[in-house]
């Protein structure tokens, strides 16, 4: 909400917004797919397992990936726009 509102304040073109708006919803993708391989290694192996956790790691270490690249935009976007205030 806050990258939007700073959006429209900072009147980014629509090229921006595109950007803007894919690295959001890229993110919360990431998060979903995360979540939804968590709900099913929690159903398939109910058990601690090394692999597991792993995968979980793995998902967790996408959505992380997700979200710096989606700062990179942001600070890509915002930055020489606020430095031009």
């Amino acid at each position: 909400l806050v990258v939007v509102l700073l959006g429209f304040i900072l009147c980014i073109s629509p090229g921006e917004w595109a950007v803007v708006i894919l690295s959001i919803t890229s993110v919360l993708a990431a998060e979903a797919f995360n979540t939804a391989v968590e709900i099913d290694i929690d159903l398939t192996s109910p058990n601690y397992h090394p692999y597991a956790r792993d995968t979980k790691d793995v998902a967790s270490a996408a959505v992380l990936i997700t979200a710096l690249g989606a700062l990179v935009v942001g600070l890509v976007v915002f930055i020489p726009k606020i430095v031009n205030m």
